[in-house]
């Protein structure tokens, strides 16, 4: 159940992000920081963990989800280090993903051969 619970989440992120894509005339990548944002925003409010905690992946996999990431490892790092944890803490908190996001690609792009779009 908690499969179906997580994609049927995730899935509504989704739909509702391609409606506002649809709909209005922002770009994917102002859409992108939206989802960000709105997700650091969440996080900070409270609303976010509890909506993770009964979503699982269907909330934490998506964008909003790495903008909660962003305000817990600000959030740590601020109590622990002041004001420095500001600019240390995201990046702290969002390492191992970004990391792999970029291992990742780097190693797809040994394996598949790019083409210029005509």
């Amino acid at each position: 159940m908690d499969y179906v619970k997580a994609f049927m989440v995730g899935g509504i992120i989704c739909a509702l992000v391609q409606i506002l894509m649809e709909k209005t005339k922002m770009m994917p990548g102002r859409i992108m920081v939206l989802l960000v944002c709105s997700g650091v925003v969440l996080g900070a409010l409270g609303v976010y963990a509890p909506f993770s905690e009964w979503a699982g992946a269907g909330a934490s996999v998506p964008l909003l989800g790495f903008g909660n990431v962003l305000w817990k490892g600000m959030k740590e790092a601020i109590d622990k280090d002041g004001f420095l944890g500001l600019f240390r803490g995201g990046f702290t908190a969002c390492a191992a993903g970004v990391s792999a996001a970029l291992i990742f690609s780097y190693i797809a792009s040994w394996v598949f051969k790019s083409k210029m779009k005509k």
